[in-house]
């Protein structure tokens, strides 16, 4: 009889662990299994002190059927429960639930990019980044005062601040830390363009170069006439003359600009007009990029007082009124 219990015992015993192993065994191949996924990709974002049930939740809504109760048991079996990290991941068909674990743990997110144009205005920015759903927006209602206050910024004025390039970051990345990069990097730029620049220049402070290079930007795309109209408007300046760039006055009518600028417009006078004020307007008009604070801050040197447009991207460049007005009649009235 006890030969029987014990033969019992042990029976029971090895069936148990039979059991358990299998169960182990289920368990290991279903963690190494494709998670099925209702497409070929999908996103989701795991926000900061989320549980790995949470994240199990958050992956089926976005359309990757794991089983919340063993993706919790996996990520607590492996001590990675407390490793994963807030972000955005993208999860592709024919991953596994380790796979997807491991990933978060890692902290290998999914990436976006935002570019800013050279020569785009600061509402254009804005704009970019409102219709971006990659964007949190955190800025609505937000002034542009509070703003350059919660940048630590002292101009009165966010235009041509935000340096453009392209600006990768995680979906879900707020509106005001993709501006506080490009802040950081515009600052940055004009530091060092400013400390590199050419003696002699009548620019006093990093901020009029950086109004004098925005007035540039929107001056010309043509590489090979950027120095030399930067050298325009130097020898404009230290002669006192008005800087007369329709740029500015564009900038300064606002919603009113239409296309088409006419002889009134230049006439009627606005803080930005160059032809009705001499000098620097009192802000940047957009933001330059690094072609443009160079050509700034290192000009041609020459004797040319004007420029107009060709028509195809170049400019036509005179020493004085008279050659400047043949070459208006040329170019602009059509005239031989």
């Amino acid at each position: 009889m006890k030969i029987f219990k014990r033969l019992l015992i042990w029976g029971l015993v090895l069936l148990l662990a039979a059991i358990a192993a299998g169960l182990l065994g289920s368990a290991y191949w279903g963690w190494r299994r494709a998670v099925p996924m209702a497409g070929e990709v999908a996103d989701y974002v795991v926000d900061p002190g989320s549980t790995p049930r949470q994240i199990a939740h958050l992956m089926q809504d976005a359309g990757i059927r794991i089983h919340p109760d063993a993706f919790v048991a996996l990520a607590r079996l492996s001590g990675l429960d407390k490793q994963l990290k807030a972000g955005a991941y993208e999860a592709r068909r024919g991953d596994t639930p380790w796979r997807l674990l491991e990933r978060m743990a890692n902290g290998d997110m999914t990436q976006v990019r935002l570019t800013f144009p050279e020569g785009w205005t600061y509402a254009q920015m804005r704009a970019a980044l409102r219709t971006d759903p990659n964007v949190r927006q955190t800025l609505d209602g937000v002034t542009d005062a509070d703003l350059l206050l919660r940048l630590g910024l002292d101009e009165t004025s966010p235009e041509g601040l935000f340096y453009p390039d392209t600006y990768v970051f995680s979906p879900g990345t707020s509106d005001f830390d993709i501006l506080r990069r490009a802040a950081l990097a515009g600052s940055q730029a004009l530091e060092r363009a400013w400390e590199d620049r050419d003696p002699g220049l009548p620019l006093n402070t990093p901020y009029e170069a950086l109004i004098l290079a925005s007035i540039v930007e929107k001056e010309t795309g043509h590489d090979a006439d950027r120095d030399r109209i930067a050298g325009v408007f130097i020898n404009r300046l230290r002669r006192g003359m008005p800087l007369q760039t329709d740029p500015t006055v564009i900038y300064g009518m606002g919603d009113a600009y239409q296309g088409n600028l006419r002889r009134k417009d230049l006439e009627r006078d606005t803080p930005w007009n160059t032809y009705t004020r001499p000098g620097l307007p009192p802000t940047p008009i957009a933001s330059p990029g690094k072609a443009a604070l160079m050509a700034t801050l290192h000009p041609e040197t020459h004797d040319y007082f004007y420029f107009v447009s060709r028509g195809d991207g170049t400019s036509e460049f005179s020493k004085n009124l008279s050659a400047h007005n043949r070459a208006v009649g040329k170019y602009i009235l059509k005239r031989k």
